[in-house]
């Protein structure tokens, strides 16, 4: 059962509060690599999806996104490579999305002071 909701920002406050519990984000992949998709906030911008919970990045596999495994990226892992990486790429992350694809699409930088806290 899901815990996210339609309010996007209580979405991001979950995915940073159980990440940092389960010191794990999920995300997808296939052959191709991670799944990326264009933004719908930002125009000329790739938002990256991620999710707090296994079973929350599987509800979205299906249709168009059946084709990938959904996979585990360790919390440190996540932070300190991917985010940076992330970053330096120009590409958005995009937290807890829910079942009709809404979420926060955030900077990269901005995702990892989250963590400082």
């Amino acid at each position: 059962m899901t815990k996210l909701t339609s309010d996007t920002q209580a979405n991001l406050e979950l995915f940073v509060a159980e990440t940092k519990a389960s010191q794990l984000v999920w995300g997808m992949r296939n052959e191709e690599g991670w799944l990326s998709c264009d933004s719908s906030e930002f125009e000329n911008s790739e938002v990256m999806p991620f999710w707090s919970s296994e079973e929350d990045a599987k509800e979205h596999n299906i249709e168009e996104w059946a084709d990938f495994k959904v996979l585990e990226i360790p919390l440190d892992i996540f932070v300190e490579d991917w985010l940076l990486t992330l970053a330096e790429d120009g590409v958005l992350v995009g937290t807890n999305w829910n079942a009709q694809l809404e979420g926060k699409e955030v900077e990269p930088q901005d995702l990892a002071k989250m963590y400082i806290d």
